[in-house]
Parts: structure tokens; C-alpha cells; sequence
């Protein structure tokens, strides 16, 4: 039996939806947590309304928040060698701190 014809027991079988593979656009992140969980919402915010919508939501525990951060800081310093530095602004940490008016924590994205 060939290598290619023999099945990985770890492999995940991953279904996408239509529905799902086309995307929702986000232009912000707003992330809160608990002691069990990070709550990440999608947000997109439109120049000149002052209401945001949330888009959609994912719940993760922390060991999986972790996993998306080194995941995401993989694939950005992928991201840079091909394409360049990603520019931030001129923000002092580099991030923009962005008040949300619905009493919530200061938003990051």
C-alpha cells in the first residue's frame, strides 16, 4: 500500500458550508474574558455611523485563545516576509484604542 493511500488517524475531516466559506467582513476586534473563557466579537464599523455591529462571536477557552495567538503570529510573520511590514499607524503601542459607547471594555483590534 502507497504512503499517499494509508490514513493520517489524527486527521480532521472539516466540512464548509457555502454559507459559512464566504466570509463575514470585520474591521474590528473586541475581546473580553472570564477566568474560563475569551469571548471575541467581529465587529464592522461604518465611517460616519456611530452604531456597530456585531457580526459574530467565538467563544474559546484559553488554552485555544493561545493557540489562535501563536497561530495568528505565525502566519503574520509569514504574511510580512512575503509581503512587507504591516503598518499600524501612529498609535504609541500600535494598536488603536477605540471608546465603544455600550459601557463595555476598550476595544482593540
Amino acid at each position: 500500500m502507497e504512503d499517499k493511500d494509508k490514513k493520517n488517524p489524527n486527521q480532521i475531516n472539516i466540512e464548509l458550508k457555502e454559507d459559512v466559506a464566504q466570509g463575514i467582513y470585520s474591521n474590528l476586534a473586541v475581546i473580553t474574558h472570564s477566568p474560563t473563557e475569551f469571548v471575541v466579537d467581529f465587529v464592522r464599523m461604518m465611517p460616519g455611523i456611530p452604531k456597530a455591529e456585531v457580526k459574530s462571536r467565538i467563544i474559546l477557552t484559553p488554552e485555544h485563545a493561545k493557540r489562535l495567538l501563536h497561530a495568528l503570529q505565525d502566519n503574520i510573520s509569514k504574511f510580512e516576509a512575503v509581503h512587507g511590514n504591516i503598518k499600524q499607524g501612529n498609535f504609541p503601542s500600535g494598536i488603536p484604542s477605540i471608546p465603544m459607547g455600550f459601557g463595555g471594555p476598550t476595544a482593540q483590534a
